[in-house]
């Protein structure tokens, strides 16, 4: 269990530093302006990410693929959830936490906890910090999965350590 555990936090570290334009090349020129100057040497602010941008959170958009594209996500970023309040031409919507892995994947919502109701993501939308070095599995839990299971509504997060001074 802990190697396929490990096994997923290696995977999901990789694939969220896959599409990202790292330069490995030392240049000397740069060098001292990089890592001499040690008024620059700051660390850099934590984000706010909407989830989902401009889609927000909603039944049919991959999530996955929208963290995959949009991490490396670092420890104490926070994530907004955005969706609208539940009426009469939408279904509702919420945020649960996965405890693990495998309760993740079959989206168990009975073993999730919910950390964001229907109400909460309208607005200016709801705010989780990434406060431990953790995978973190979200997932929408309304109908009791459904919207996990079919509607794409869910995506793991593994927050990095910041960076002390700010990449290329």
């Amino acid at each position: 269990m802990v190697l396929i555990l490990l096994a997923i936090t290696t995977s999901i570290f990789e694939v969220s530093m896959a599409n990202k334009d790292w330069s490995f090349g030392f240049n000397y020129t740069d060098w001292w302006s990089r890592f001499g100057n040690h008024q620059n040497k700051t660390q850099q602010e934590p984000r706010k990410i909407i989830v989902g941008g401009s889609e927000h959170w909603h039944f049919g958009y991959n999530y996955t693929d929208w963290a995959i594209k949009n991490g490396p996500f670092y420890l104490n970023d926070t994530l907004v959830f955005k969706y609208d309040a539940p009426n009469a031409t939408s279904f509702p919507h919420s945020v649960y936490l996965f405890p693990n892995f495998g309760s993740f994947l079959n989206c168990d919502v009975k073993k999730a906890k919910m950390v964001a109701n229907p109400k909460q993501g309208e607005g200016e939308g709801f705010e989780f910090v990434l406060k431990r070095w953790q995978p973190y599995y979200f997932a929408c839990g309304e109908r009791n999965g459904f919207h996990c299971n079919n509607g794409n509504m869910k995506f793991a997060v593994m927050p990095m350590f910041r960076p002390f001074w700010p990449w290329p």
